[in-house]
C-alpha cells in the first residue's frame, strides 16, 4: 500500500518540485533530487519526513551517514544543497520556520583536493593498450575518441547526430550549458568514428545519432529518451569499470575520467580549456576586424599614434630586396608503424646536441 505525503511537508514539498522539474523537462535535475531525497527518506527511517526534522542535527549526523556509506565530500555536498534547496522553498510558502545558517555544520561547498585525472601512464594504459575481449575494444574506442575529442561530457557524444558532422568539423551545443561548440576532426579520429559510426537511420522526427549507443526511437526531450541515456551511461560505466580491471588501472575510472584527464593535460600543456575559438572570441571581443586588407590600406584608414606590424618583413619594405626567405624551418615527414610514438602531440627539444626543435606525431 502506497503511503500519501502531506503535501505541507518536507517530502511533500520536494515530490512537488521534482514534478514540476518533470513536467519542465529538466529531467536530469529531477533525477538528482529524487537520489538525495530517497537518501535522506532511508537515513529518517520514514517516508515522509516534516520540515521540524530537518535540523542542525540530524543534519550533521546525516552527513556523516553518507560518509559512512562512501560517498565522497562532492556528492555529499550536492545532497545537502539539494536538501537546502527544499528547505528554501518550504521557508518562501510559509511552511517551514525560518532557521538562520541551518546548514552550517554540513559541506556545502566543492572539494577541489578530489582527483579525478588518471596519471599520465595509467591514461596511456586506458586508451591504447588492448584488451582482450572484443565488446571491451569498442568501449576503449569511445573513450579514446572523446579524449581526442577535446575530452567530449559522454552526454554530449552519446546525443551526436550525424547532421552535426560537416567537412571535417564536429558542430553542435553543450547539453548541459547549451554552449555552441566545434571540434576539428583528425585522422586518427575520423578513423575510430568510421569503425562506431551508427549506419541506420532513423524515422520521422526522432534523432539520426551518430553513434548507436542510443537507438533514436525516443524523441530526445521526451522522460523515456533521459531513461534511455541514463542506461547507456551506466552501461558505459560498468564497462569502463571491466575495462580497467583487466588493464590493471589501479585509479578508479568512469567517464568523467576521461573529460578530467584531458582538461588536465591541455592545462599543462598551455591549451585553453573553452578552446581556442572562445580564446579568440574573447580577444577580439569589442574590436573592429578587416580581412582581406592590406597593411598599406589599414594604416591610411586607421589612424593611430602607434601601429603594431606583425607580418612579414619584406612586404612590410614593399619587397624593395624581393621576396626574402625569411623562414629559416625545414620539416622532414617520417612515418613510423605505431600507434603512439611518443605518448603527447607535440615534443618540443631546447638541447644544442639535438639536430630539432620539436617532433609533432599527426593522428
Amino acid at each position: 500500500m502506497k503511503r500519501k505525503s502531506n503535501k505541507n511537508s518536507f517530502i511533500g514539498c520536494a515530490k512537488a518540485y521534482i514534478r514540476s522539474l518533470q513536467e519542465e523537462g529538466r529531467y536530469s535535475t529531477a533525477h538528482v533530487y529524487k537520489n538525495a531525497i530517497l537518501s535522506f527518506t532511508k537515513f529518517c527511517d520514514t517516508p515522509d519526513v516534516a520540515f521540524g526534522q530537518v535540523n542542525r542535527d540530524n543534519l550533521r549526523r546525516y552527513g556523516q551517514y553518507l560518509y559512512d556509506c562512501g560517498l565522497k565530500p562532492n556528492t555529499v555536498s550536492t545532497y545537502m544543497r539539494m536538501l537546502r534547496s527544499i528547505y528554501n522553498r518550504g521557508v518562501e510558502a510559509g511552511t517551514a520556520r525560518f532557521i538562520p545558517r541551518l546548514f552550517r555544520d554540513v559541506f556545502t561547498g566543492v572539494d577541489v583536493r578530489q582527483k579525478k585525472a588518471l596519471p599520465i601512464n595509467e591514461l596511456h594504459m586506458l586508451l591504447y593498450k588492448a584488451p582482450k575481449s572484443r565488446h571491451l575494444c569498442r568501449t576503449q574506442a569511445i573513450a579514446r575518441l572523446m579524449f581526442q575529442l577535446c575530452g567530449m561530457p559522454f552526454a554530449d557524444f552519446a546525443h551526436l547526430e550525424k547532421s552535426a558532422l560537416t567537412h571535417g568539423v564536429l558542430r553542435y551545443n553543450r547539453i548541459k550549458t547549451g554552449t555552441p561548440m566545434s571540434v576539428e576532426i583528425l585522422e586518427a579520429a575520423q578513423k575510430t568514428i568510421n569503425g562506431l559510426r551508427n549506419n541506420e537511420s532513423s524515422a520521422g522526427d526522432y534523432p539520426d545519432y551518430l553513434f548507436d549507443i542510443m537507438k533514436g526511437d525516443k524523441k530526445r526531450k521526451e522522460e523515456a529518451g533521459y531513461k534511455e541515456y541514463q542506461s547507456a551511461l551506466r552501461r558505459f560505466n560498468n564497462q569502463l569499470k571491466s575495462l580497467s580491471r583487466e588493464l590493471r588501472i589501479k585509479s578508479p575510472v568512469t567517464s568523467y575520467t576521461i573529460r578530467h584527464s584531458w582538461a588536465t593535460s591541455a592545462k599543462y600543456q598551455g591549451i585553453p580549456i573553452e578552446g581556442y575559438n572562445k580564446l579568440i572570441e574573447s580577444l577580439l571581443n569589442g574590436t573592429d576586424v578587416a580581412l582581406n586588407t592590406s597593411f598599406e590600406e589599414a594604416k591610411e584608414k586607421y589612424k593611430a599614434k602607434k601601429i603594431v606590424y606583425t607580418g612579414a618583413l619584406d612586404e612590410f619594405y614593399g619587397y624593395e630586396y624581393g621576396e626574402l626567405p625569411w623562414r629559416s624551418l625545414r620539416f622532414d615527414q617520417m612515418t613510423v608503424d605505431i600507434d603512439n610514438y611518443q605518448g603527447v602531440a607535440v615534443v618540443n627539444y631546447t638541447a644544442r646536441s639535438i639536430p630539432h626543435t620539436r617532433v609533432i606525431e599527426h593522428k
